[in-house]
């Protein structure tokens, strides 16, 4: 029985069809793959773009397929109707989508007699590991992450403290939102665009995803994680650093050390065949040594509570993790190195790199240094 794979979305928001194509279009549109051959159908409107851009076998025009469809009877065919009409061409009887193909359309290809396989992601497995123009995508995405966010820190570093503890800067409060503004415009102006970036202060940053809002305070840790896209590549960068204005207390540069040497151990681990689990559990050993402990303390979880890391490409989350659970890195993978630290009565601490898996080790992207007081 012939099987393809078969993706129905757009490129723009959907990682697995922009892999498959290397086509990027705002509208939904039909990808299929049989016997290792790519195949799009577009609309008149994108055809003669796909046909110079999409890295696929076979460009076939939607309104071809239409009229076929019509000669079978049906007035207004939808795309579910030229699918089918591709499918029966090549004589499939069997596709493998992806978990988040729309369940009308796999609903409708079963009312067809089509067998629907779900098959649970990595969808394309080969994403997981990086060609070198990848891994040179990603690096540059990263680069003009780190420029943003050394502009961040030297908008903290030029800051006041007043009296009432908040940072101060060009006569107005030194605030969340004018750091993650500074980026953002930053990195648009280098075709990056990013979203949900976190500047959290203090008690805020004690939710790992919290993005922070209001004025920042002196002598108290700021974590800073920026994860952008770029916009001709696609691919994203991941980092995070977290920094004081002025003075540290004697637990946040506990903390600082401690999770800067958490890094340190997974570089040392990480290599072609390591069990991501294994890296984890040793990080969190090393912190428990240091009377950092992991558990619900007042009502919060506090501690080290999330991974270690997780991979980058044309998703800011994608496979494999560094995480509890069990996950196999092998060469090529890029993945972020990121623990953390997370107390109600200190605030929260984190520090993340970006490294390539090779056979022997692994290679750290990220060149951005790691201080805690500007």
């Amino acid at each position: 029985m012939s099987v393809a794979r078969l993706i129905i979305a757009d490129s723009e928001k959907n990682a697995n069809l922009y892999y498959a194509t290397r086509f990027l279009a705002p509208d939904p549109f039909i990808y299929a793959e049989l016997n290792g051959s790519g195949v799009v159908v577009m609309s008149d409107l994108e055809l003669d773009r796909a046909k110079a851009q999409a890295g696929v076998s076979e460009v076939i025009s939607s309104s071809a397929l239409s009229r076929r469809v019509k000669q079978r009877g049906v007035a207004e065919p939808a795309m579910l109707d030229v699918a089918d009409e591709l499918l029966r061409e090549r004589s499939v009887k069997a596709v493998e989508v992806p978990p988040d193909f729309g369940s009308g359309y796999a609903d409708g290809l079963r009312g067809r007699g089509y067998e629907v396989r779900i098959k649970a992601e990595p969808f394309f497995p080969e994403r997981m590991v990086k060609s070198e123009e990848e891994i040179a995508h990603l690096t540059e995405t990263l680069r003009v992450t780190e420029e943003a966010l050394e502009t961040a820190i030297e908008l903290i570093r030029n800051s006041e403290a007043r009296a009432d503890g908040t940072l101060w800067l060009g006569g107005k409060p030194l605030t969340a939102e004018l750091l993650r503004k500074a980026m953002h415009l930053t990195m648009m102006e280098r075709d990056c665009l990013a979203q949900h970036t976190i500047v959290a202060c203090g008690a805020q940053a004690v939710d790992p995803h919290n993005e922070g809002s209001g004025p920042l305070r002196a002598d108290a840790p700021i974590v800073m994680d920026v994860f952008p896209q770029h916009a001709a590549s696609r691919y994203f960068a991941d980092i995070t650093r977290t920094v004081v204005k002025g003075t540290a207390s004697d637990n946040v540069r506990r903390m600082f050390s401690a999770v800067r040497d958490g890094q340190e151990i997974a570089f040392r681990m990480i290599k072609d065949g390591i069990d991501g689990s294994t890296v984890h559990r040793a990080i969190l050993t090393s912190f428990e040594e240091q009377g950092f402990a992991t558990g619900e303390q007042d009502g919060r979880m506090q501690g080290f509570f999330h991974g270690t890391g997780h991979g980058v490409g044309l998703e800011i989350h994608e496979p494999p993790r560094i995480s509890p659970r069990p996950d196999t890195l092998k060469a090529g993978m890029v993945v972020t190195v990121e623990p953390g630290l997370y107390y109600l009565d200190a605030g929260g601490m984190r520090i993340e790199d970006m490294v390539v898996v090779t056979r022997d080790g692994c290679r750290v992207l990220t060149e951005a240094p790691k201080v805690l007081e500007v």
